[in-house]
Parts: structure tokens; C-alpha cells; sequence
């Protein structure tokens, strides 16, 4: 209990209105491109955001928070994902070794080394279900560990999140679905994010 304690308080206290400069200099980064690229174990996909403008997730509505957030150009994602280092947690189910195929925006190609079953029963849930309805950018430096709890998890410094389904109109996106689930990928192992063929993060470090 006081490991856990330790670690709440962790993901909480810190400096939030640096944290939130940090944040929106990354969203100001992401919102003047038109193609983003991650690459890491099994992944390499990319996708849209032209038009796009991200949310600073800092203090506000959710505590701990720390991530900045957009919905993708629906039709945009392409290439695929490999969620190789954590579970993928969703109505109190654990699906391991995801792994994502998109084309033109859908996922075509969806498989599990366990719970496949599952992940298909919710990528079928409705049209929306197989569309890219986020790409989240964990930003937290008190969040290092994974939970399996998605709203500690996507907050991770150096991983990002996708979310099939649901799109939130707030950062423009049109998808609807009955389902948002976040998946999170580590590129702390040797990841990289791309704005525009720019290598922006290595290794879940900023390079700008």
C-alpha cells in the first residue's frame, strides 16, 4: 500500500504549469505537421493530422494527467502496431501481444497472443470500431511503470497510446463507435516518433 501511495503522489504532485509549457511546445510541434510516423518493435505506422489540433491534457479534469492528445485524419492510418511490451486492458480484461494491421484508416488484420477472441468481438462491435479514433502522447515524468490502469498507463513518459473506436470532437475527430480503447506502446526501447520525416522523439526523449 505505501509502494502504491508513493506512487499516486508521485504521479500527482509535480510542477504542473512547467509540465504544461512542455506540453503545449510538443503540441505546437504535432500541430503544424501534416504526417506523423511511429516506429518501435513491430510497429511502424503512419497517419494524418493535417488540420488537426491537439489537446494539452495538464491540471484539469483528470488527475494524475499528462498527456497530449489528437484525433487522426480517419482515413489516414496505415502500417502497423505492435503492443509487445504491456497487456492491452479493456473492461477488466487483459489481451497480450496485440498486434494492429491498418489500411486506409481500418484495421484489417488484428491478432493476440491471448484474448484474440475478445479483441476481435470488440473490433467488431460496430463500423467505427476498426478506425484510429486517437494517438495520445504520454507526458508524465511521475508515471513509469505500467498499471494496467489505461488512465495511469497512457500517461507514461515516453510511450504514446492508439484508441480504436471513438474520436473526440473536441481535437476534431468524426469517428463514432461504442468503444474507446487505449492501447499502449513503449518507445522507450528504441522507438521513434516522425512530424513530417523529423525525428522528434528517440527513445522516448525529445529532440526538440
Amino acid at each position: 500500500f505505501e509502494d502504491f501511495e508513493d506512487f499516486v503522489f508521485g504521479a500527482c504532485l509535480i510542477d504542473w504549469a512547467a509540465l504544461e509549457r512542455d506540453m503545449r511546445r510538443i503540441a505546437d510541434r504535432f500541430d503544424a505537421a501534416s504526417t506523423v510516423r511511429v516506429t518501435g518493435e513491430g510497429t511502424d505506422v503512419t497517419f494524418s493530422l493535417a488540420g488537426r489540433h491537439g489537446k494539452v491534457s495538464g491540471l484539469g479534469a483528470n488527475m494524475p494527467s499528462g498527456e497530449v492528445f489528437y484525433a487522426p485524419v480517419e482515413d489516414s492510418v496505415d502500417g502497423v502496431v505492435a503492443f509487445s511490451e504491456y497487456p492491452a486492458c479493456y473492461l477488466g480484461r487483459d489481451v497480450d501481444g496485440v498486434r494492429l494491421r491498418f489500411e486506409g484508416g481500418r484495421v484489417v488484420e488484428a491478432t493476440a497472443d491471448s484474448g484474440e477472441e475478445f479483441l476481435l468481438s470488440m473490433l467488431d462491435s460496430d463500423e467505427g470500431a476498426r478506425r484510429l479514433g486517437e494517438f495520445g502522447i504520454g507526458c508524465n515524468p511521475g508515471i513509469q511503470q505500467h498499471m494496467r490502469n489505461t488512465l495511469f498507463d497512457e500517461k507514461i513518459e515516453g510511450t504514446v497510446h492508439f484508441a480504436v473506436g471513438n474520436g473526440y470532437a473536441e481535437v476534431g475527430g468524426t469517428n463514432v463507435s461504442s468503444i474507446h480503447w487505449d492501447m499502449v506502446k513503449d518507445l522507450r526501447p528504441g522507438g521513434t516518433i516522425e512530424a513530417d520525416g523529423e525525428v522528434v522523439q528517440r527513445d522516448g526523449k525529445w529532440l526538440i
